[in-house]
């Protein structure tokens, strides 16, 4: 079968892979649609350290095809999003509602997957950038049949990513300001959690002047291309500050632009030995700054949320996918995305 495999120096897609059937509470998924995050190419360029050869994508939707022994929430024929969450289900973590924070979804890759004798590791526990992928029932995630694969493969990171870092993690409330740095997946996805969220002024900002029409149609109420205008718009500052670009500067710049008891959330992903420095002294009236794993996702819960929100007009997919791409053609897609041409490409299979 077809995959996109990364093996440490270059990018290729690959007709010879083969994945395992299906174990106890997993699930074969035959991939449909995926989406082309930032993640996938931070792993290339060394930003996201992982093992290779690996098969990328993380970010899918397609259909079962088989079921592992004690799966029964899905069933061959279903239409399914995808989570990389293979959280156990059974840790105190689990228990509390918070599996972003169970320690067997992090950091722990299979090799679900063969070229020939040698193994493949699974990229995120997922590798939606394959014909069929296998993952634990956990991860895949039922969705009604009249949504578009290619728009539903979006939620499985960039809209719970998002939209949950606003819901779940910062709790916007209404007539709060926002202010978003970076309008690309994930910073589109900030912008439309905000406005569901009921906020007030939500200002975006990106050096790209022309992604204020799609900013605005997310969400945004105001658009800059610089945070140096941010103050005039919220004098006081932002109640909320969220950083979707991974760079220390905007980290600095988003805690700079903190009013009282502001929050600045982290979702951009610099290299992994980054470090930022901001005043002390500026959190002492109560600001924070908050990291964010995977929008404190319960994917389980949110994806069928944002499916419906979807359904019901209210949540934006279809703008999300600005080109779609034959797996074939994963290296145009690839240059697309790195000169910032794309909120998001989609591969078909």
């Amino acid at each position: 079968m077809r995959g996109v495999v990364f093996d440490g120096e270059q990018v290729r897609v690959v007709d010879d892979l083969a994945v395992r059937e299906p174990g106890p509470g997993e699930v074969l998924v035959a991939v449909a649609a995926a989406g082309l995050c930032h993640s996938d190419l931070s792993v290339v360029d060394g930003t996201i350290p992982f093992p290779v050869p690996v098969v990328l994508g993380h970010e899918g939707a397609g259909v079962v095809e088989a079921v592992g022994a004690g799966v029964r929430h899905v069933a061959p024929g279903d239409h399914v999003a995808l989570s990389t969450l293979a959280n156990c289900g059974t840790c105190a973590e689990c228990d509390r509602g918070r599996p972003t924070m169970c320690r067997q979804a992090i950091g722990r890759p299979g090799r679900p997957f063969t070229r020939g004798a040698e193994p493949v590791h699974q990229f995120a526990a997922n590798s939606a950038f394959a014909e069929r992928t296998v993952v634990k029932a956990v991860q895949a995630v039922r969705i009604p049949e009249d949504i578009p694969l290619e728009s539903a493969a979006l939620i499985g990171c960039g809209v719970l990513t998002g939209v949950g870092a606003v819901l779940n993690r910062a709790r916007v409330d209404r007539g709060d300001s926002v202010v978003v740095i970076g309008t690309g997946g994930i910073g589109l996805n900030v912008l439309q959690g905000a406005r569901l969220a009921g906020a007030l002024r939500i200002v975006a900002v990106d050096a790209n002047p022309a992604k204020e029409e799609v900013a605005r149609r997310f969400g945004a109420t105001d658009f800059l291309t610089s945070v140096d205008g941010v103050r005039d718009i919220l004098p006081t500052g932002a109640d909320h500050a969220f950083e979707c670009v991974g760079r220390v500067e905007l980290i600095r710049a988003a805690i700079d632009l903190l009013d009282r008891h502001g929050q600045a959330i982290l979702l951009g992903v610099p290299p992994a030995t980054a470090e930022a420095a901001f005043l002390v002294s500026s959190l002492y009236l109560d600001k924070s700054v908050l990291g964010c794993r995977y929008g404190s996702s319960r994917p389980q819960r949110d994806i069928a949320l944002y499916a419906e929100l979807y359904r019901e007009g209210r949540l934006l997919l279809d703008e999300l996918v600005t080109a779609t791409y034959a797996v074939e053609d994963f290296d145009k897609a690839r240059a697309d995305a790195e000169a910032g041409r794309l909120a998001r490409a989609v591969l078909t299979f």
